[in-house]
Protein backbone atom coordinates (compact mmCIF):
# COMPACT_ATOMS: atom_id res chain seq x y z
CA UNK A 1 0.00 0.00 0.00
CA UNK A 2 1.04 3.60 -0.66
CA UNK A 3 2.03 6.15 1.57
CA UNK A 4 -0.48 8.21 0.04
CA UNK A 5 -3.40 5.18 -0.07
CA UNK A 6 -2.27 4.70 3.89
CA UNK A 7 -3.29 7.98 4.82
CA UNK A 8 -6.59 8.28 2.34
CA UNK A 9 -7.70 4.67 4.01
CA UNK A 10 -6.82 6.37 8.10
CA UNK A 11 -8.54 9.64 7.30
CA UNK A 12 -11.82 7.30 6.05
CA UNK A 13 -11.55 5.90 9.53
CA UNK A 14 -11.06 8.94 11.48
CA UNK A 15 -14.91 9.84 9.81
CA UNK A 16 -15.96 6.87 11.15
CA UNK A 17 -14.86 7.23 14.50
CA UNK A 18 -14.52 10.91 15.36
CA UNK A 19 -10.67 10.11 15.89
CA UNK A 20 -8.29 12.18 13.66
CA UNK A 21 -5.93 9.42 12.42
CA UNK A 22 -2.61 9.80 10.60
CA UNK A 23 -0.85 6.71 9.32
CA UNK A 24 2.40 4.94 9.96
CA UNK A 25 4.20 2.44 8.83
CA UNK A 26 3.44 -0.66 11.16
CA UNK A 27 6.12 -2.60 12.56
CA UNK A 28 5.94 -6.55 14.07
CA UNK A 29 6.57 -5.53 17.49
CA UNK A 30 4.40 -4.35 20.33
CA UNK A 31 2.67 -1.28 19.45
CA UNK A 32 1.67 1.82 21.61
CA UNK A 33 -0.98 3.98 20.36
CA UNK A 34 -0.74 7.79 20.97
CA UNK A 35 -2.77 10.58 20.05
CA UNK A 36 -4.19 14.40 21.71
CA UNK A 37 -7.78 14.93 23.44
CA UNK A 38 -8.55 18.45 22.23
CA UNK A 39 -11.53 20.95 22.12
CA UNK A 40 -12.64 20.90 18.77
CA UNK A 41 -13.28 24.76 18.31
CA UNK A 42 -14.73 25.02 14.54
CA UNK A 43 -15.84 21.77 14.89
CA UNK A 44 -14.13 20.06 11.92
CA UNK A 45 -12.89 17.05 13.83
CA UNK A 46 -9.38 17.78 12.95
CA UNK A 47 -7.04 19.41 15.46
CA UNK A 48 -5.91 22.64 13.94
CA UNK A 49 -3.43 25.84 15.24
CA UNK A 50 -4.83 27.00 18.59
CA UNK A 51 -6.97 24.10 19.39
CA UNK A 52 -6.05 23.05 23.11
CA UNK A 53 -5.50 19.77 24.29
CA UNK A 54 -7.62 18.46 27.66
CA UNK A 55 -5.59 17.45 30.62
CA UNK A 56 -7.48 14.75 33.09
CA UNK A 57 -9.37 13.39 30.52
CA UNK A 58 -9.45 9.28 30.65
CA UNK A 59 -9.33 7.21 27.08
CA UNK A 60 -8.44 3.35 27.53
CA UNK A 61 -7.92 0.30 25.35
CA UNK A 62 -10.27 -1.57 26.63
CA UNK A 63 -8.40 -2.58 30.19
CA UNK A 64 -5.73 -0.32 31.05
CA UNK A 65 -7.18 3.75 31.65
CA UNK A 66 -4.69 6.39 31.47
CA UNK A 67 -5.53 9.98 32.33
CA UNK A 68 -4.44 13.05 29.53
CA UNK A 69 -1.27 14.94 30.54
CA UNK A 70 -1.04 18.61 31.09
CA UNK A 71 -1.51 19.27 27.52
CA UNK A 72 -4.20 16.21 26.55
CA UNK A 73 -1.66 13.53 25.13
CA UNK A 74 -2.23 10.17 26.39
CA UNK A 75 -0.15 6.71 25.35
CA UNK A 76 -1.87 3.37 25.61
CA UNK A 77 -0.48 -0.17 24.51
CA UNK A 78 -2.22 -1.98 21.55
CA UNK A 79 -2.61 -5.37 19.79
CA UNK A 80 -3.64 -6.55 16.60
CA UNK A 81 -7.64 -6.32 18.26
CA UNK A 82 -7.73 -3.13 19.98
CA UNK A 83 -10.51 -0.53 20.63
CA UNK A 84 -9.61 2.59 21.84
CA UNK A 85 -11.73 5.13 22.99
CA UNK A 86 -12.07 8.37 25.22
CA UNK A 87 -14.03 8.53 28.40
CA UNK A 88 -16.02 11.47 27.49
CA UNK A 89 -15.93 14.24 30.04
CA UNK A 90 -18.74 16.38 31.89
CA UNK A 91 -19.28 19.38 29.87
CA UNK A 92 -18.33 18.37 26.36
CA UNK A 93 -20.10 15.89 23.67
CA UNK A 94 -18.16 13.27 21.26
CA UNK A 95 -18.34 12.98 17.61
CA UNK A 96 -22.19 12.52 16.91
CA UNK A 97 -22.78 11.06 13.20
CA UNK A 98 -26.15 11.06 11.22
CA UNK A 99 -27.70 9.11 13.23
CA UNK A 100 -26.99 10.27 16.58
CA UNK A 101 -25.10 7.26 17.27
CA UNK A 102 -21.87 8.72 19.40
CA UNK A 103 -17.90 8.04 17.94
CA UNK A 104 -15.84 7.83 20.56
CA UNK A 105 -13.44 5.22 19.32
CA UNK A 106 -11.12 4.15 17.05
CA UNK A 107 -10.61 0.44 16.03
CA UNK A 108 -7.33 -0.52 15.52
CA UNK A 109 -7.99 -4.37 13.73
CA UNK A 110 -4.86 -4.56 10.81
CA UNK A 111 -6.43 -7.54 9.46
CA UNK A 112 -9.76 -6.75 10.06
CA UNK A 113 -12.57 -9.11 11.26
CA UNK A 114 -12.65 -13.05 10.30
CA UNK A 115 -15.30 -13.95 8.10
CA UNK A 116 -18.86 -14.65 10.08
CA UNK A 117 -22.30 -14.99 9.26
CA UNK A 118 -22.74 -11.23 9.38
CA UNK A 119 -19.76 -9.03 8.61
CA UNK A 120 -17.52 -7.11 10.86
CA UNK A 121 -14.76 -4.91 10.21
CA UNK A 122 -12.90 -4.52 7.63
CA UNK A 123 -9.10 -4.14 7.82
CA UNK A 124 -8.28 -0.76 9.48
CA UNK A 125 -4.39 -0.94 7.97
CA UNK A 126 -1.52 0.29 9.93
CA UNK A 127 -1.17 1.96 13.41
CA UNK A 128 -1.74 5.56 13.27
CA UNK A 129 1.04 7.60 14.42
CA UNK A 130 -1.75 9.69 15.91
CA UNK A 131 -5.29 9.00 16.75
CA UNK A 132 -6.43 12.63 18.51
CA UNK A 133 -10.28 12.68 19.44
CA UNK A 134 -12.05 15.86 19.28
CA UNK A 135 -14.55 17.09 21.89
CA UNK A 136 -17.13 19.87 21.58
CA UNK A 137 -17.48 21.73 24.67
CA UNK A 138 -21.12 22.40 25.23
CA UNK A 139 -23.54 23.04 28.30
CA UNK A 140 -24.49 20.09 30.43
CA UNK A 141 -27.05 20.54 33.45
CA UNK A 142 -26.69 18.60 36.63
CA UNK A 143 -30.60 17.70 36.08
CA UNK A 144 -31.31 16.10 33.03
CA UNK A 145 -33.30 12.67 31.30
CA UNK A 146 -32.34 9.51 29.63
CA UNK A 147 -34.47 7.01 27.89
CA UNK A 148 -34.00 3.55 28.30
CA UNK A 149 -34.95 1.21 26.04
CA UNK A 150 -34.92 -3.14 27.00
CA UNK A 151 -34.95 -5.07 24.22
CA UNK A 152 -36.31 -3.73 20.95
CA UNK A 153 -35.66 -6.76 19.47
CA UNK A 154 -37.13 -6.83 16.17
CA UNK A 155 -36.56 -10.31 13.77
CA UNK A 156 -37.48 -8.19 10.61
CA UNK A 157 -38.13 -5.04 8.86
CA UNK A 158 -41.88 -5.43 9.54
CA UNK A 159 -40.97 -5.40 13.49
CA UNK A 160 -38.39 -2.60 13.29
CA UNK A 161 -41.94 -0.47 11.69
CA UNK A 162 -43.77 -1.18 14.80
CA UNK A 163 -40.76 0.19 16.25
CA UNK A 164 -41.17 3.41 14.91
CA UNK A 165 -44.97 3.59 14.98
CA UNK A 166 -45.38 2.17 18.99
CA UNK A 167 -42.26 4.24 20.65
CA UNK A 168 -40.37 6.57 18.42
CA UNK A 169 -42.87 8.46 16.88
CA UNK A 170 -43.97 9.85 20.04
CA UNK A 171 -40.08 10.46 21.42
CA UNK A 172 -40.08 12.55 18.60
CA UNK A 173 -38.29 15.97 20.08
CA UNK A 174 -38.44 14.67 23.27
CA UNK A 175 -36.01 16.68 25.45
CA UNK A 176 -34.04 13.97 26.94
CA UNK A 177 -30.04 14.42 26.78
CA UNK A 178 -29.28 10.76 25.44
CA UNK A 179 -31.00 7.53 25.02
CA UNK A 180 -29.63 4.32 25.63
CA UNK A 181 -30.50 0.73 24.19
CA UNK A 182 -29.79 -1.87 27.33
CA UNK A 183 -29.29 -4.71 24.56
CA UNK A 184 -31.12 -7.11 22.24
CA UNK A 185 -31.34 -4.72 19.45
CA UNK A 186 -32.07 -6.81 17.37
CA UNK A 187 -33.01 -10.70 17.36
CA UNK A 188 -30.11 -12.08 15.69
CA UNK A 189 -30.50 -10.88 11.97
CA UNK A 190 -27.55 -8.28 12.65
CA UNK A 191 -28.57 -6.77 8.94
CA UNK A 192 -30.72 -4.92 10.25
CA UNK A 193 -28.70 -2.32 12.65
CA UNK A 194 -28.31 -0.10 9.82
CA UNK A 195 -32.19 -0.28 9.41
CA UNK A 196 -32.67 -0.04 12.99
CA UNK A 197 -30.61 3.13 13.50
CA UNK A 198 -32.19 4.64 10.80
CA UNK A 199 -35.36 4.60 12.73
CA UNK A 200 -34.41 5.91 16.14
CA UNK A 201 -32.20 8.50 14.66
CA UNK A 202 -35.73 10.21 14.33
CA UNK A 203 -35.68 10.75 18.28
CA UNK A 204 -33.28 13.35 17.48
CA UNK A 205 -31.14 12.61 20.61
CA UNK A 206 -27.88 11.07 20.88
CA UNK A 207 -27.80 7.45 21.29
CA UNK A 208 -26.19 4.77 23.50
CA UNK A 209 -26.11 1.28 23.03
CA UNK A 210 -25.49 -2.12 25.27
CA UNK A 211 -24.82 -5.06 24.03
CA UNK A 212 -27.24 -7.85 23.96
CA UNK A 213 -26.88 -11.92 23.36
CA UNK A 214 -29.11 -11.57 20.42
CA UNK A 215 -26.80 -8.68 18.81
CA UNK A 216 -23.54 -11.10 18.54
CA UNK A 217 -22.56 -13.60 15.75
CA UNK A 218 -23.54 -17.07 16.63
CA UNK A 219 -21.08 -17.76 13.70
CA UNK A 220 -18.39 -17.42 16.12
CA UNK A 221 -16.49 -20.25 17.98
CA UNK A 222 -14.99 -18.03 21.14
CA UNK A 223 -16.42 -15.12 22.90
CA UNK A 224 -13.94 -12.58 21.60
CA UNK A 225 -15.07 -12.80 18.35
CA UNK A 226 -18.58 -12.99 18.88
CA UNK A 227 -19.19 -9.05 19.05
CA UNK A 228 -17.21 -8.69 15.41
CA UNK A 229 -20.55 -7.05 13.50
CA UNK A 230 -21.73 -5.05 16.39
CA UNK A 231 -18.07 -3.78 17.02
CA UNK A 232 -18.39 -2.31 12.97
CA UNK A 233 -21.44 -0.88 13.78
CA UNK A 234 -21.26 0.47 17.17
CA UNK A 235 -17.96 0.45 18.26
CA UNK A 236 -16.49 -1.10 21.22
CA UNK A 237 -19.15 -3.37 23.61
CA UNK A 238 -18.38 -1.54 26.87
CA UNK A 239 -17.31 1.36 27.45
CA UNK A 240 -18.17 4.95 30.17
CA UNK A 241 -18.46 7.86 29.53
CA UNK A 242 -19.74 11.11 31.87
CA UNK A 243 -23.44 13.55 31.51
CA UNK A 244 -23.50 16.18 34.41
CA UNK A 245 -22.70 14.45 37.70
CA UNK A 246 -23.13 11.12 36.29
CA UNK A 247 -20.71 8.65 35.49
CA UNK A 248 -22.08 6.04 32.91
CA UNK A 249 -20.62 2.15 32.63
CA UNK A 250 -21.69 0.28 29.55
CA UNK A 251 -21.46 -3.34 30.30
CA UNK A 252 -21.04 -6.90 28.26
CA UNK A 253 -22.48 -9.26 30.34
CA UNK A 254 -22.91 -11.70 27.66
CA UNK A 255 -20.01 -14.92 27.49
CA UNK A 256 -20.77 -16.62 24.03
CA UNK A 257 -19.05 -20.10 24.71
CA UNK A 258 -18.79 -23.00 23.03
CA UNK A 259 -19.40 -26.65 25.11
CA UNK A 260 -19.00 -29.58 23.22
CA UNK A 261 -20.90 -29.19 19.99
CA UNK A 262 -23.50 -26.83 21.01
CA UNK A 263 -22.88 -23.17 21.67
CA UNK A 264 -24.54 -21.39 24.34
CA UNK A 265 -24.09 -17.75 26.13
CA UNK A 266 -24.31 -16.94 29.97
CA UNK A 267 -23.76 -14.15 31.99
CA UNK A 268 -20.53 -12.86 32.36
CA UNK A 269 -17.44 -10.35 31.65
CA UNK A 270 -13.86 -11.00 30.10
CA UNK A 271 -10.93 -10.05 32.40
CA UNK A 272 -9.94 -7.57 30.10
CA UNK A 273 -13.34 -5.94 30.78
CA UNK A 274 -13.17 -6.17 34.71
CA UNK A 275 -9.86 -4.40 34.96
CA UNK A 276 -11.14 -1.95 32.77
CA UNK A 277 -13.97 -1.15 35.26
CA UNK A 278 -11.94 -1.61 38.00
CA UNK A 279 -9.57 0.91 36.42
CA UNK A 280 -12.00 3.17 35.30
CA UNK A 281 -13.68 3.56 38.86
CA UNK A 282 -10.40 4.71 39.57
CA UNK A 283 -11.00 8.25 38.04
CA UNK A 284 -14.18 8.66 39.32
CA UNK A 285 -14.91 10.48 42.01
CA UNK A 286 -17.15 9.52 44.95
CA UNK A 287 -19.45 12.09 44.88
CA UNK A 288 -20.09 11.51 41.29
CA UNK A 289 -23.32 9.11 40.93
CA UNK A 290 -22.31 5.24 39.12
CA UNK A 291 -24.69 4.57 36.84
CA UNK A 292 -24.01 0.42 35.59
CA UNK A 293 -25.81 -0.87 32.32
CA UNK A 294 -26.36 -3.77 31.03
CA UNK A 295 -28.21 -6.31 29.44
CA UNK A 296 -28.79 -9.54 31.65
CA UNK A 297 -29.81 -8.74 35.05
CA UNK A 298 -27.60 -9.18 38.31
CA UNK A 299 -30.27 -11.23 39.71
CA UNK A 300 -33.00 -13.42 38.52
CA UNK A 301 -31.60 -14.24 35.08
CA UNK A 302 -29.20 -17.20 33.53
CA UNK A 303 -26.44 -18.56 35.41
CA UNK A 304 -23.69 -16.05 36.07
CA UNK A 305 -19.97 -17.35 35.43
CA UNK A 306 -19.82 -16.78 39.09
CA UNK A 307 -16.00 -15.71 39.85
CA UNK A 308 -16.72 -12.33 37.80
CA UNK A 309 -20.31 -11.52 38.90
CA UNK A 310 -18.51 -11.58 42.19
CA UNK A 311 -15.42 -9.31 41.04
CA UNK A 312 -18.04 -6.60 39.21
CA UNK A 313 -20.17 -6.55 42.45
CA UNK A 314 -16.66 -5.79 44.93
CA UNK A 315 -15.91 -2.88 42.06
CA UNK A 316 -19.48 -1.51 42.08
CA UNK A 317 -19.41 -1.59 46.10
CA UNK A 318 -16.69 0.91 46.19
CA UNK A 319 -19.25 3.87 44.92
CA UNK A 320 -20.68 5.79 48.15
CA UNK A 321 -23.68 6.36 44.90
CA UNK A 322 -24.33 3.49 42.54
CA UNK A 323 -27.22 2.22 40.37
CA UNK A 324 -27.92 -0.43 37.23
CA UNK A 325 -30.33 -0.93 34.93
CA UNK A 326 -31.04 -4.48 33.27
CA UNK A 327 -33.05 -5.85 30.06
CA UNK A 328 -33.48 -9.76 29.09
CA UNK A 329 -35.94 -11.00 31.08
CA UNK A 330 -39.33 -8.85 29.50
CA UNK A 331 -40.79 -7.95 32.52
CA UNK A 332 -40.00 -4.56 34.64
CA UNK A 333 -38.87 -4.76 38.41
CA UNK A 334 -37.10 -2.81 40.76
CA UNK A 335 -35.01 -4.79 42.90
CA UNK A 336 -32.88 -4.11 46.06
CA UNK A 337 -29.88 -6.24 46.31
CA UNK A 338 -28.73 -7.16 49.73
CA UNK A 339 -26.33 -9.97 51.31
CA UNK A 340 -29.12 -12.53 49.96
CA UNK A 341 -28.69 -11.54 46.56
CA UNK A 342 -24.68 -11.30 46.53
CA UNK A 343 -24.33 -7.54 47.75
CA UNK A 344 -21.90 -6.69 50.66
CA UNK A 345 -22.17 -3.13 50.32
CA UNK A 346 -23.26 -0.77 53.26
CA UNK A 347 -26.76 -0.35 51.95
CA UNK A 348 -28.97 -1.91 49.50
CA UNK A 349 -27.89 -2.19 45.43
CA UNK A 350 -30.79 -0.46 43.19
CA UNK A 351 -30.77 -2.49 40.61
CA UNK A 352 -33.88 -1.85 37.76
CA UNK A 353 -34.75 -4.28 35.21
CA UNK A 354 -36.18 -2.30 32.30
CA UNK A 355 -39.43 -3.00 30.40
CA UNK A 356 -38.82 -3.86 27.26
CA UNK A 357 -39.90 -2.03 24.17
CA UNK A 358 -40.95 -5.43 21.87
CA UNK A 359 -42.87 -6.71 25.67
CA UNK A 360 -43.09 -10.05 25.17
CA UNK A 361 -41.38 -10.67 21.67
CA UNK A 362 -43.96 -8.61 19.61
CA UNK A 363 -46.52 -11.31 20.19
CA UNK A 364 -50.13 -11.29 21.23
CA UNK A 365 -53.12 -10.02 19.11
CA UNK A 366 -52.02 -6.85 16.48
CA UNK A 367 -54.52 -4.02 17.23
CA UNK A 368 -56.42 -1.82 14.95
CA UNK A 369 -53.23 -0.14 13.61
CA UNK A 370 -51.21 -3.80 12.89
CA UNK A 371 -49.25 -3.37 16.37
CA UNK A 372 -49.30 -6.06 18.65
CA UNK A 373 -50.69 -5.40 21.96
CA UNK A 374 -46.93 -7.48 23.61
CA UNK A 375 -48.36 -7.28 27.01
CA UNK A 376 -44.65 -8.53 29.11
CA UNK A 377 -45.72 -11.71 31.29
CA UNK A 378 -45.75 -10.21 34.43
CA UNK A 379 -48.56 -7.62 33.01
CA UNK A 380 -46.53 -4.81 32.04
CA UNK A 381 -47.90 -2.77 28.79
CA UNK A 382 -44.69 -3.01 26.95
CA UNK A 383 -42.90 0.80 26.44
CA UNK A 384 -39.86 2.66 27.65
CA UNK A 385 -38.25 4.24 30.76
CA UNK A 386 -37.28 7.76 31.14
CA UNK A 387 -34.77 8.32 33.98
CA UNK A 388 -34.44 11.71 35.72
CA UNK A 389 -31.27 12.75 36.99
CA UNK A 390 -30.06 15.84 39.51
CA UNK A 391 -26.48 15.64 40.76
CA UNK A 392 -26.53 11.93 42.47
CA UNK A 393 -30.71 11.79 42.88
CA UNK A 394 -32.47 10.03 40.04
CA UNK A 395 -35.64 9.13 39.40
CA UNK A 396 -37.60 6.66 36.75
CA UNK A 397 -40.42 6.85 35.21
CA UNK A 398 -42.31 4.18 33.30
CA UNK A 399 -44.12 5.05 30.19
CA UNK A 400 -46.59 2.25 28.64
CA UNK A 401 -45.70 2.70 24.13
CA UNK A 402 -48.75 4.91 23.10
CA UNK A 403 -50.82 5.52 26.32
CA UNK A 404 -50.93 8.36 28.45
CA UNK A 405 -48.41 8.96 31.02
CA UNK A 406 -50.41 8.22 33.90
CA UNK A 407 -51.34 4.74 33.17
CA UNK A 408 -48.98 3.10 36.07
CA UNK A 409 -51.03 1.35 37.73
CA UNK A 410 -53.83 -1.62 35.98
CA UNK A 411 -56.70 -2.91 38.37
CA UNK A 412 -58.44 -5.96 37.63
CA UNK A 413 -62.15 -6.25 39.13
CA UNK A 414 -65.61 -7.78 38.03
CA UNK A 415 -67.48 -5.25 35.81
CA UNK A 416 -70.51 -6.01 38.14
CA UNK A 417 -71.43 -7.25 41.65
CA UNK A 418 -74.57 -7.52 43.48
CA UNK A 419 -74.98 -5.50 46.80
CA UNK A 420 -74.45 -8.86 48.68
CA UNK A 421 -71.04 -10.28 47.19
CA UNK A 422 -69.77 -6.51 47.18
CA UNK A 423 -67.68 -6.66 50.67
CA UNK A 424 -65.84 -9.57 49.95
CA UNK A 425 -65.30 -8.79 46.38
CA UNK A 426 -61.49 -9.31 45.56
CA UNK A 427 -59.77 -7.04 43.19
CA UNK A 428 -56.07 -7.13 41.79
CA UNK A 429 -53.79 -3.98 41.44
CA UNK A 430 -50.70 -4.04 39.51
CA UNK A 431 -48.09 -1.08 39.99
CA UNK A 432 -45.89 -1.84 37.18
CA UNK A 433 -42.96 0.55 38.59
CA UNK A 434 -43.25 0.38 42.05
CA UNK A 435 -39.81 -0.06 44.25
CA UNK A 436 -39.81 -2.62 46.98
CA UNK A 437 -40.91 -1.17 50.21
CA UNK A 438 -43.83 0.77 48.95
CA UNK A 439 -47.01 1.33 50.20
CA UNK A 440 -50.14 0.89 47.97
CA UNK A 441 -53.72 1.85 49.24
CA UNK A 442 -56.83 1.94 48.13
CA UNK A 443 -60.33 3.82 48.26
CA UNK A 444 -63.90 3.62 47.16
CA UNK A 445 -65.06 6.96 45.89
CA UNK A 446 -63.98 9.31 48.08
CA UNK A 447 -63.99 6.93 51.65
CA UNK A 448 -60.78 6.14 53.47
CA UNK A 449 -58.16 5.08 51.88
CA UNK A 450 -56.77 1.07 52.84
CA UNK A 451 -53.59 -1.00 52.78
CA UNK A 452 -53.94 -3.48 50.05
CA UNK A 453 -52.07 -7.18 50.67
CA UNK A 454 -48.89 -7.75 48.60
CA UNK A 455 -49.59 -10.54 46.65
CA UNK A 456 -46.60 -12.93 46.15
CA UNK A 457 -46.88 -16.09 43.90
CA UNK A 458 -49.71 -15.09 41.30
CA UNK A 459 -49.23 -13.63 37.78
CA UNK A 460 -51.30 -10.95 36.49
CA UNK A 461 -55.02 -11.61 35.66
CA UNK A 462 -55.21 -9.56 32.94
CA UNK A 463 -52.34 -11.22 30.92
CA UNK A 464 -53.28 -14.72 32.24
CA UNK A 465 -56.83 -14.37 30.72
CA UNK A 466 -55.37 -12.76 27.52
CA UNK A 467 -53.12 -16.33 27.44
CA UNK A 468 -55.72 -18.50 28.40
CA UNK A 469 -57.73 -17.60 25.32
CA UNK A 470 -55.10 -18.24 23.28
CA UNK A 471 -54.45 -21.88 24.34
CA UNK A 472 -57.26 -23.81 22.70
CA UNK A 473 -55.78 -22.59 18.96
CA UNK A 474 -52.10 -23.61 19.59
CA UNK A 475 -49.90 -23.05 16.80
CA UNK A 476 -53.18 -21.47 14.55
CA UNK A 477 -53.32 -18.36 15.75
CA UNK A 478 -53.17 -15.66 13.53
CA UNK A 479 -50.44 -13.82 15.03
CA UNK A 480 -47.39 -14.67 17.73
CA UNK A 481 -48.78 -16.67 20.54
CA UNK A 482 -47.87 -14.80 24.00
CA UNK A 483 -45.06 -15.87 26.47
CA UNK A 484 -46.31 -17.89 29.33
CA UNK A 485 -47.23 -15.82 32.58
CA UNK A 486 -44.58 -15.35 35.24
CA UNK A 487 -45.59 -14.42 38.96
CA UNK A 488 -45.73 -10.98 39.00
CA UNK A 489 -43.26 -8.88 41.59
CA UNK A 490 -45.29 -6.02 41.57
CA UNK A 491 -49.16 -7.15 42.43
CA UNK A 492 -51.40 -6.43 45.12
CA UNK A 493 -55.53 -7.33 45.96
CA UNK A 494 -58.08 -6.38 48.27
CA UNK A 495 -61.66 -6.49 49.13
CA UNK A 496 -64.03 -3.80 47.78
CA UNK A 497 -65.16 -3.63 51.77
CA UNK A 498 -68.94 -2.43 52.99
CA UNK A 499 -70.84 -1.18 49.98
CA UNK A 500 -74.02 0.38 51.80
CA UNK A 501 -76.14 0.76 48.51
CA UNK A 502 -76.69 0.15 44.66
CA UNK A 503 -74.86 2.23 42.32
CA UNK A 504 -71.59 2.95 40.20
CA UNK A 505 -68.54 3.29 41.85
CA UNK A 506 -64.75 4.24 41.33
CA UNK A 507 -61.79 1.89 42.56
CA UNK A 508 -58.80 4.40 43.49
CA UNK A 509 -55.53 2.72 43.53
CA UNK A 510 -52.41 4.74 45.40
CA UNK A 511 -48.91 3.28 45.70
CA UNK A 512 -45.87 5.69 46.76
CA UNK A 513 -42.95 4.82 46.51
CA UNK A 514 -39.95 4.90 49.02
CA UNK A 515 -38.44 8.01 47.10
CA UNK A 516 -42.05 9.77 47.67
CA UNK A 517 -43.41 8.96 44.00
CA UNK A 518 -46.65 8.71 43.66
CA UNK A 519 -48.20 6.24 40.87
CA UNK A 520 -52.33 6.03 40.68
CA UNK A 521 -55.01 3.68 38.62
CA UNK A 522 -58.75 3.93 38.79
CA UNK A 523 -61.46 1.78 37.54
CA UNK A 524 -65.32 2.04 37.78
CA UNK A 525 -67.38 -0.85 39.00
CA UNK A 526 -71.43 -1.66 39.18
CA UNK A 527 -72.90 -2.96 42.27
CA UNK A 528 -76.28 -3.59 41.54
Amino acid sequence: MSFRKSITTALALSCLTGAVAEAQTPTPAAQTAKGVVFVDTNQNKKRDAGEPGLAGVGVSNGKDVVATDSEGRYSLAVDEDTIIFVIKPSGYRTVIDSLNISRFYYIHKPNGSPKLDFPGVEPTGPLPAAIDFPLVKVDEPSAFDVIFFGDPQPRDQKEIDYIAHDVVEELVGAKASFGVTLGDILFDDLSLFDSFNRTLSHIGVPWYNVIGNHDINYASEVDELSDETYERVYGPPYYSFNYGNVHFIAVDDVHWLKDGDKKMYRSGLSEEQLTFIENDLKLVPQDKLVVAMMHIPLVKSTPWIEPRRERLLRALETREHCISLAGHTHHHEHVMMKNEEGWKGNKPHHHIINVTVCGAWWSGKPDETGIPHTMCADGTPNGYTIMHFDGINYLLDYKAARRDDNEQIRITAPEVVTLETAAATEFRANAFNTIPGAKVEYQLNDGPWTVLEKVENEPDPTFKALYDEEQPFGDKLAWRKLAKPMVCPHLWKGTLGKVEAKGTYRIHVRATNPNGQVLEGERIIRVE
